[in-house]
């Protein structure tokens, strides 16, 4: 996939210094849509330039690993916390300064403090409002196995979260229970989209009347079509269906540029990133800073029913998409 350079100068309380002159790469597994206006921020603010590679979560942590040495990235952006956990786990990632790994909750970061999370996001289950009541929809993840269900749902094998959303199922409930729920809704015949945004296009549609994605889709269209747009989020109760997993960032111990890198990082946890997550992706703020709005119509976090896991036990994304191919999803 080529690189996408964006560049500019400004000033801020980023105060653009010798490293200015520098160009950082980051293999980002979040959407171009999503980070490109706040990578051009911090470029604008920095005069450090950014060369982004976009792809999936999955592949580009498996294209670090098989760059070894030799990988140009400085940054790795991903989508969920088991990328994260797989890269940390070969001992990819350099430890971060304890002046940005305190800007979040220890919860929130490695216990190594190689990476640390950039925004929220809570697993849901999106449903056609021209279909369903709210009421119809049952409080666990397990109930989609229900041949009832049969033709109705969509989902997004492929997707970082959904993978990191099975490997929480393997940690919940062990590996025969996962491999046992994906065979439940194999039998229901699902129908397959290339990511979240498809899914919840579908749904709106009548294609499929449920779709498994991240919560924020919902409000993205909400945004552009007015509260007719005939889809809301569902939250399953304490189990891996309504799981909080993060979008989180580390610097690769093999980055030569890793000053410039780690104002990267910095930069993302700052109020001005942190309230463009929440303004404009309507994803969870992760800092300690009580300052940033949340938007009004998410539910908050406290008032979400997950279940009680680890992120960083999220670490195994080798076995989940072994999972994946064994039971015929990928």
């Amino acid at each position: 996939m080529a690189l996408m350079v964006f560049a500019g100068i400004g000033a801020s309380d980023f105060t653009a210094t010798a490293a200015s002159a520098q160009e950082i790469v980051v293999y980002s597994g979040r959407a171009q849509a999503l980070v490109e206006p706040i990578i051009k921020a911090f470029t604008e603010q920095t005069g450090i330039k950014v060369a982004v590679r976009y792809g999936d979560t999955a592949e580009l942590a498996a294209t670090i690993l098989e760059e070894g040495r030799n990988s140009p990235a400085d940054v790795y952006w991903a989508q969920d916390a088991g990328a994260l956990g797989a890269l940390s786990k070969e001992g990819r990632f350099e430890r971060l300064p304890d002046e940005i790994l305190n800007l979040v909750d220890a919860r929130l970061r490695s216990p190594e403090g190689v990476w640390v999370a950039t925004s929220g996001r809570a697993r849901v289950v999106a449903y056609n409002t021209s279909v369903l009541n709210e009421s119809e929809m049952p409080d666990s993840i397990w109930a989609f196995t229900d041949p009832k269900w049969s033709g109705r749902i969509g989902w997004a094998p492929t997707n970082g979260s959904f993978q990191a959303f099975v490997t929480a199922i393997r940690v919940l409930e062990g590996e025969e229970r996962a491999a046992q729920w994906l065979r439940g809704i194999q039998a229901n015949r699902p129908r397959v989209y290339r990511n979240n945004s498809t899914a919840v296009e579908a749904v709106s549609r009548g294609e499929v009347d449920v779709a498994f994605v991240n919560h924020y889709y919902l409000y993205r269209f909400l945004a552009e079509h007015g509260d007719g747009f005939p889809v809301r989020n569902h939250y399953t109760s304490g189990d891996a269906g309504s799981i909080v997993n993060i979008a989180g960032i580390g610097v690769l111990k093999t980055s030569n540029k890793k000053e410039a890198a780690e104002r990267f990082v910095e930069f993302m946890l700052s109020e001005q990133a942190q309230q463009h997550f929440a303004r404009d992706s309507y994803e969870y703020p992760v800092t300690l800073d009580e300052s940033i709005e949340l938007d009004s119509r998410l539910l908050p976090l406290d008032q979400i029913d997950t279940p009680d896991i680890d992120l960083n036990d999220l670490n195994d994304l080798e076995g989940t998409l072994e999972l994946l191919q064994r039971v015929g999803v990928l």
